[in-house]
């Protein structure tokens, strides 16, 4: 699964209160070199809005995010969406996704929770939420035991632009997660413009490893 964001340093984590934001809000992305989403089920209105964007932008590297029931798990996977993410580590919802040939995402805190996604597949981890629960020092603490099995992180919660070239610093580190690239105010506000220069800024910075 590592494979799928070699080039893409950044996941934008979005929450999208209504679906007719989803095809503005993917474009203001694209246009600032972001090419991948998560949108996320916390709201009523996440699955019209991949479903959008899954037939408006096939380009796009689309995911669900805070799957945490088979129901949306199943959901997810009719929509077509190319990963799914887990805030927590669920076997039946890995082994879901597994069987239908769709990458998952879960999420660890702990040694316990990444040997089991380890044993069940999942070599790529979401480590959440990334600020609460130590941050930069913790995932490389955690991470050291586990880097030559192969297992990497996308860090996720906490992140922003002022600290994620901390964690791109750590080796196991593949991508990270972050819901300030387009940010719930901005969303309703249809504040295209500023999502577009927040993703640019954050892809120049990523790769320019400022």
């Amino acid at each position: 699964m590592s494979e799928m964001f070699e080039n893409r340093p950044i996941i934008p984590v979005i929450e999208i209160p209504d679906p007719v934001q989803a095809e503005p809000l993917a474009e203001a992305l694209l246009k600032g070199g972001v090419d991948v989403i998560e949108v996320t089920f916390r709201t009523e209105a996440g699955a019209e809005a991949i479903e959008r964007i899954a037939k408006a932008f096939p380009e796009m590297l689309l995911g669900a995010g805070t799957v945490v029931t088979e129901e949306q798990a199943r959901r997810a996977i009719d929509l077509g969406v190319h990963f799914g993410v887990s805030p927590g580590l669920s076997i039946n919802t890995v082994n879901f996704f597994r069987k239908n040939n769709v990458p998952i995402l879960p999420g660890v805190q702990t040694p316990s929770e990444i040997q089991l996604g380890l044993e069940n597949g999942c070599t790529l981890l979401k480590f959440f939420p990334a600020g609460a629960a130590g941050g930069v020092g913790m995932l490389k603490a955690l991470s050291a035991p586990y880097a030559s099995l192969g297992v990497t992180f996308c860090p996720t919660g906490g992140v922003n632009l002022d600290n994620m070239m901390d964690y791109h610093a750590l080796s196991t580190v593949v991508t990270v997660g972050g819901s300030w690239l387009a940010t719930k105010q901005q969303i309703a506000d249809g504040d295209w413009a500023t999502i577009t220069r927040q993703a640019e800024e954050a892809i120049a910075k990523a790769r320019g490893g400022a």
